[in-house]
């Protein structure tokens, strides 16, 4: 993790209430991994927002973040124009586990809203391996719906709403059995879903990717610990997370 000044690229809203952000700095396209986050200052804020990693390109040197608009910071973020600077700590966290996935594979990602980002740059980095991608994202409404061309160009996928407006209608987990044997899952949503999802694959490896407000973002002050069936008895989602097996968590 270092410091980093950043240049905004592009600026645009997706979904209703959803930025997507695509920023330049060499630093973190090059470092970063799939569910790893950037923690930004905002302007008159004391507190910075953690944003996960949507997507990289090394070759530009780019990365993408998306985020939904839910206060005055993110608000303000929204509102950055291109050739803005931005203050980033990252990458910061750690992310999915990629040294035990072997050739042959069905994965299973679920991802429900602001959810979907780091599970997109995970679909993109599994194309390095030889492996079955399967894909069920969740969002309210089809006015919320993002990223359905990129997750088709990356997985077979599933998009499922809540009201059935787009999709199928109900619950990513109403959708997990039609995927069929899995050998591993990804998962990352509010945590209610990702409670469903553990419990509805019970006999599975798995790595959950939570979502929580942070204070430092760097694991100095215990505002994010989750409790765990682990020695320590607590992690911190910033420092030890976001990403971290389903086995060692209580949820």
């Amino acid at each position: 993790m270092q410091r980093r000044i950043v240049t905004v690229v592009s600026v645009a809203e997706i979904a209703r209430q959803t930025i997507k952000m695509v920023v330049q700095d060499e630093y973190i396209s090059k470092y970063a991994s799939p569910g790893q986050f950037v923690h930004i200052a905002v302007r008159n804020h004391t507190l910075r927002r953690p944003i996960s990693i949507a997507s990289v390109n090394k070759t530009e040197q780019t990365f993408t973040l998306l985020f939904k608009i839910i206060g005055s910071g993110t608000e303000q973020l929204a509102n950055s124009r291109v050739s803005d600077t931005l203050d980033m700590l990252g990458p910061n966290g750690n992310g999915f586990p990629l040294d035990e996935i072997r050739a042959g594979e069905k994965l299973l990602l679920v991802g429900g809203g602001i959810g979907v980002p780091p599970l997109h740059f995970l679909a993109e980095r599994l194309q390095q391996y030889d492996v079955d991608v399967h894909a069920i994202l969740g969002f309210q409404t089809e006015d919320y719906v993002f990223f359905q061309a990129e997750f088709a160009q990356l997985s077979h996928y599933t998009i499922v709403t809540a009201d059935g407006t787009y999709g199928e209608k109900g619950l990513v987990t109403d959708y997990i059995n039609q995927v069929g044997n899995i050998d591993r899952y990804y998962s990352c949503g509010p945590l209610p879903m990702l409670r469903a999802v553990a419990n509805s694959l019970p006999d599975v490896s798995g790595y959950l990717s939570f979502e929580e407000r942070m204070g430092c973002g760097v694991g100095a002050c215990y505002a994010c610990v989750i409790p765990t069936n682990t020695p320590e008895k607590y992690k911190k989602i910033c420092q030890d997370g976001p990403v971290i097996a389903t086995n060692e968590v209580k949820l």
